[in-house]
């Protein structure tokens, strides 16, 4: 265990943040599972803009990296775009 305060200060702060990414990431991938689910796409498309948002901050606060976020924004999107009406 860390012996000065400093050290001490940093554990507690990486852990405080530890726990908030993995709630963001989290709460994201269930929406991402969520929207997966939906088969209309007008329901669909009113959901990619709330996710695509979601994992625009995650890259935003360096959960994940920009390209990923791009990555899953694209999938998602073809996605979308391939239900019927």
């Amino acid at each position: 265990m860390a012996n000065h305060s400093a050290t001490k200060k940093d554990v507690r702060q990486s852990r405080k943040r530890n726990e908030r990414n993995r709630y963001h990431g989290k709460t994201t991938r269930n929406a991402i599972r969520d929207l997966k689910l939906i088969d209309t796409k007008a329901a669909a498309t009113d959901k990619i803009s709330q996710v695509s948002s979601m994992i625009d901050k995650m890259a935003k606060r360096g959960i994940i990296h920009k390209n990923k976020a791009a990555n899953l924004k694209s999938k998602l999107t073809k996605g979308v775009q391939s239900l019927a009406k």
